[in-house]
């Protein structure tokens, strides 16, 4: 590990033997799937590492380069996706969802900015117990709205903050009818290949991707194979793959405005207001938080087999990234514990 940048080489190490340690304590079994982290600052990574098994079957150990699914960080994708709409004069925040789908029941109240913020108040279709019928089905965005759409809402848009899946599947929906292209298509020319994400998805089971993690549960007796589900499910609300690298790369295109201008970007990582004048801690596919009283945007996703978290620190210019390849293991409270670590380390 070369000697970070913020701290001179003996300290370096400290830290360095610091967050293995805390890394160890979760992610403890050699045998057993595991996770990958990272601690960059100033763009430049100071401290990666890959704990356990890429795959149990056929023992082969994970690497700092492996790809994991990212569940619910993929929300950061879409919510960027939406602003880059919003630049190019495609779309505005403020518009109402029935501009874009005429028979959105209640869609005439519920803007895009809702959607972005979760407080649209429209059913979470992860919470919907006929979700088993489609989990494995091949659906279209419009087939994925259709499911949830008359669904009664659980309150008034803009009412309340509640983390919610649908909405952001909405978003996807919208990125297709608005710019004519796939989301998938939308995330690789506007994203993806800008930034020279090489090793980023939009997530498959069939296709042979090199360098993918495999994704595990734990059972009483062990370990087994993670459940499948169709990633036109989960959609934009959960559905892209990516490995430490290329999130390190996302987050510097994020830092130097290079895909969003700082106009789009201070929408993304502002906080907002409900009806009642409340603001609560949500940009833009953020959540924004702190940790140690120092500021900080942070997400995780969860979807079958892998748990992710990204933590970014903007006014140290510090990112934390775990993803973890069995669902058993959260890098949550983990990565913010890296950084409160990394933030320590700094004052001394």
């Amino acid at each position: 590990m070369s000697s970070c940048l913020l701290i001179h080489s003996v300290s370096a190490q400290t830290l360095e033997t610091k967050l293995d340690s805390l890394i160890e304590t979760e992610f403890n079994e050699k045998q057993g799937p595991g996770g990958v982290f990272l601690v960059a600052q100033h763009g430049k990574p100071i401290y990666q590492k890959a704990f356990g098994k890429a795959n149990l079957e056929r023992d082969v150990n994970l690497t700092i380069h492996d790809v994991f699914q990212l569940g619910s960080m993929t929300k950061q994708f879409t919510a960027v996706a939406v602003l880059l709409l919003e630049q190019q004069g495609k779309l505005n925040v403020t518009d109402p969802v029935t501009k874009y789908i005429p028979d959105y029941p209640a869609g005439n109240r519920i803007t895009i900015h809702h959607l972005l913020t979760h407080t649209a108040g429209i059913k979470d279709f992860t919470r919907m117990k006929t979700l088993v019928t489609i989990a494995q089905e091949e659906m279209t965005p419009k087939m994925m709205v259709d499911f949830f759409k008359n669904e009664p809402v659980d309150f008034e848009p803009g009412s309340k903050f509640e983390y919610n899946n649908s909405g952001y599947v909405l978003l996807g929906y919208l990125i297709e009818l608005i710019s004519g292209q796939t989301y998938a298509d939308f995330i690789q020319t506007y994203i993806f290949d800008k930034v020279g994400m090489k090793q980023s998805y939009y997530a498959s089971d069939r296709k042979v991707i090199s360098g993918r993690a495999y994704g595990y549960h734990k059972k009483e007796n062990g370990y087994v194979n993670k459940t499948i589900i169709n990633y036109s499910v989960p959609f934009s609300s959960g559905a892209l793959m990516s490995t430490l690298d290329d999130l390190l790369k996302w987050q510097n295109a994020l830092n130097e405005n290079r895909l969003l201008t700082k106009e789009s970007a201070r929408k993304a990582f502002s906080t907002y207001k409900l009806n009642n004048g409340e603001r609560f801690a949500y940009g833009y596919g953020w959540h924004i938080k702190e940790i140690a009283g120092t500021p900080s945007r942070e997400h995780g996703g969860s979807i079958f087999g892998f748990k992710t978290m990204g933590v970014y620190i903007p006014g140290e210019d510090i990112y934390v990234l775990g993803l973890s390849n069995c669902d058993c293991h959260s890098p949550t409270q983990l990565t913010r514990s890296m950084a409160s670590q990394v933030l320590e380390a700094m004052k001394h």
